[in-house]
């Protein structure tokens, strides 16, 4: 199969940085969250879980690799196997037991790329990447000061809330790159490496801002309108709101 340069390069970039120390975890943690990621596709009680009415009528063990904390396993688990109802009340318990909103939306950005590149392969009769070997290294443990309460779960930057020392995450110039910071890229902006992992793959996979709103050319061989309706068709398979 003949794929698009971008469409080699920029999973492979994504890949191989998950094995770096990120913001909030380090590079064997970011490892062990994607190892986790798709151990969770074997998990008996996730399985039992989409096929319950109510995720509370199952108070069970998930079967997991058990390198990391149960907080973070049911985080990891939840996110990739039964994304469509998650609540608030979930959230608050996550934090309640030790996982900090800021390692929760880093893990949300791995959980993302493993997910995304393993479906793409899968989906293009590839075999899935062996997971990277973990680099040595320390986080950064930089929240960004301009990050807000109130758009959502976590706090989020919004372009005008940036300060002097926060990251530009969305472009200051025109060009293929800006994003506009409507709420989906918003979404993971209390961890900008995260947000900028998940983003620079996704627009491979996807659109550019600049070329989703330019309907007077199909960069890619399915059109704007194919594209959105398998968009719709997979979020509403997914129970996805958004």
């Amino acid at each position: 199969m003949q794929l698009r340069v971008d469409m080699v390069e920029a999973p492979a970039r994504a890949w191989s940085q998950i094995a770096s120390p990120g913001t909030w975890w380090t590079g064997a943690e970011r490892v062990a969250i994607a190892a986790e990621t798709r151990n969770a596709r074997q998990c008996r009680l996730c399985a039992c879980r989409r096929n319950a009415l109510s995720v509370a009528m199952l108070a069970a063990s998930h079967d997991s690799l058990g390198a990391l904390p149960l907080s973070v396993i049911e985080a990891i688990h939840r996110i990739s196997t039964d994304s469509g109802r998650l609540s608030a009340s979930w959230f608050r318990r996550l934090l309640a037991n030790g996982l900090p909103d800021t390692h929760y939306v880093e893990l949300i950005s791995v959980v993302a790329v493993v997910v995304a590149i393993d479906s793409f392969r899968y989906a293009a009769g590839l075999n899935p990447w062996d997971l990277p070997e973990p680099r040595n290294g320390t986080p950064t443990f930089c929240r960004p000061v301009g990050a807000n309460p109130g758009l959502a779960w976590v706090a989020t930057m919004a372009p005008e809330d940036r300060t002097e020392g926060d990251p530009d995450l969305y472009g200051d110039e025109p060009g293929p790159r800006r994003r506009t910071g409507a709420n989906i890229h918003r979404a993971l902006s209390l961890v900008p490496d995260a947000m900028l992992h998940w983003w620079d793959m996704f627009e491979a996979m996807y659109h550019t801002s600049a070329q989703m709103r330019d309907f007077s050319r199909e960069p890619r061989a399915v059109t704007h309108a194919q594209m959105e309706m398998l968009a719709a068709r997979v979020a509403a398979l997914n129970r996805c709101e958004y």
